[in-house]
């Protein structure tokens, strides 16, 4: 599913434009984009947690060269799915591709 697709089925849930719709999908994806580059924790009941955490530098290794690589210290997002949001999940039976 894409963007465009949230967008269809989200306008036409909704009653708004997909003009109006993707304004709204753009303006909260660039909130919680802004809101992370400040290091805030995002919390959505139901749905998930965004938050940032910190990963220490570590030694990987090149799997064509077999050469060890450093990788640096960096700032990751990550969403932590809610219990709720699991469960629905996992109650729909889905069928793996």
């Amino acid at each position: 599913m894409t963007k465009a697709d949230i967008v269809d089925i989200i306008s036409s849930s909704v009653g708004l434009t997909k003009v109006e719709t993707e304004a709204v999908v753009n303006g909260f994806m660039e909130t919680v984009i802004d809101a992370m580059k400040r290091g805030d924790h995002i919390e959505l009941r139901g749905f998930g947690s965004f938050k940032v955490v910190k990963r220490a530098q570590r030694v990987a290794r090149n799997p064509k060269t077999n050469e060890e690589v450093i990788v640096p210290e960096q700032y990751v997002p990550v969403l932590k799915i809610s219990k709720d949001f699991k469960e629905e999940v996992n109650k729909s039976n889905m069928v793996e591709n």
